[in-house]
């Protein structure tokens, strides 16, 4: 009768020889969190709460999450529509652009192409890109932007405005129909403030 020891010896070496394979050869390296989403949802139609109040109605075709990116943001590349929400749950502004996106660890909104928003008062803005600074309760912009309101229009590059979009400056002013609801500001000629402030 053989002895098992060499068989058994045999044995431990091929082992050992597939551990040592092992190690040494490549590994998977972990997906870019730059590119690839941790989550995917597509025929969005969610809302979303700040501090447990609900603060947004989102519409959207398609929603990716990044929350392993150097900076985690959500995209809606195909689109979005947003709804935001006062403390008593009413609308006081509505958003729409072909692309967004949310960065939310500065809680900051950036949203680009065919940008539109409505405020409560029915007021229409429309720029290239728009963003929304939630920790400082600002819109603002540096693109051209076309802004239409009962009996006028405005238009001009640069804006800033409150979050319910209802007091706002534009810096640079283009043109203006009729002047009479626009006034200067004396500070700084170069700038239009809305004359009907809501803060």
């Amino acid at each position: 009768m053989r002895s098992p020891l060499p068989v058994l010896s045999a044995l431990i070496l091929i082992i050992a020889a597939q551990s040592c394979s092992d190690e040494e050869g490549p590994r998977p390296e972990a997906p870019d969190g730059n590119v690839t989403p941790t989550m995917v949802t597509d025929s969005v139609n969610s809302f979303v709460s700040d501090s447990g109040i609900t603060r947004y109605h989102i519409e959207a075709p398609l929603w990716q999450i990044f929350e392993n990116a150097d900076e985690p943001h959500w995209l809606f590349p195909e689109g979005l529509h947003l709804e935001k929400f006062d403390n008593a749950m009413m609308t006081d502004a509505t958003i729409q652009a072909d692309t967004a996106r949310y960065f939310t660890r500065l809680k900051l909104w950036r949203l680009d192409g065919n940008v539109r928003m409505r405020n409560l008062q029915g007021d229409k803005f429309m720029t290239h890109q728009m963003f929304w600074n939630q920790n400082s309760h600002k819109v603002y912009s540096d693109s051209f932007i076309h802004i239409e309101r009962t009996g006028s229009i405005l238009e001009g590059y640069g804006f800033i405005s409150n979050e319910q979009i209802t007091a706002y400056t534009i810096r640079r002013p283009t043109g203006i129909i009729p002047t009479s609801q626009f006034k200067l500001q004396p500070s700084n000629p170069d700038s239009l403030t809305s004359a009907t402030k809501n803060d």
